[in-house]
């Protein structure tokens, strides 16, 4: 499987900016992205799916309600919680029944998170897309970030999609299908140069996003 760790990360850097001059000025002008990576547990999980089409930081601030309230973020613990409790840290009522489907697919031993480690990228995404509230999105995350799958480009991640554009100077009403082409290009490490465009939409001043 094509992975990467902190031992080549930056020498993946080094080479998509060989070859990509857009990548080597994100590099030049704000130096090499972080490596950012999550465990493999349900807590990660559970992160993801309330990352889902909000901030960063409302998903975080749940998340850590989360873990105020059962100390230790586990499948057995969350669903001893009602749904007024998870209300109280800041659920939505979607994210709720997401979470509980979630909780109740790893006790009864339907999602193994170790079996899934070892799996091909392909495998993993017809894996977790059977459980409800995990579409492409989250699974990208889960590759990219916990088992560092070197190459995959989050195609419904926004931050991600704008900053491509603004990096390539493409039209902001530039199709799918024109991003990734060039997404493409950057083959067999697609997840290390979406890190490098995250790297620069969280770096650059916000009024050239």
């Amino acid at each position: 499987m094509n992975t990467f760790d902190q031992s080549n990360f930056h020498t993946i850097c080094d080479e998509l900016a060989s070859k990509d001059a857009d990548l080597k000025m994100v590099i030049d002008t704000y130096g090499y992205p972080p490596m950012w990576s999550r465990p493999n547990t349900f807590e990660t999980l559970v992160h993801i799916i309330l990352e889902q089409q909000v901030s960063l930081a409302s998903a975080l601030s749940a998340l850590n309600k989360l873990r105020d309230r059962v100390q230790e973020i586990t499948p057995a613990r969350v669903l001893l919680l009602t749904d007024e409790e998870l209300k109280a840290c800041y659920f939505s009522r979607q994210k709720t029944i997401y979470v509980r489907y979630l909780a109740e697919a790893m006790l009864t031993g339907e999602i193994n998170l170790k079996h899934i480690a070892a799996m091909p990228d392909d495998a993993v995404r017809n894996c977790l897309t059977t459980l409800k509230g995990i579409g492409n999105w989250t699974v990208d995350v889960y590759l990219m970030f916990v088992l560092q799958r070197a190459d995959i480009f989050p195609a419904g991640d926004l931050a991600a999609v704008n900053a491509l554009k603004r990096v390539k100077q493409l039209p902001p009403e530039a199709v799918k299908e024109a991003v990734m082409l060039i997404a493409e290009q950057w083959k067999p490490h697609r997840t290390v140069a979406t890190m490098m465009l995250w790297h620069w939409y969280l770096s650059c001043p916000k009024k050239v996003k």
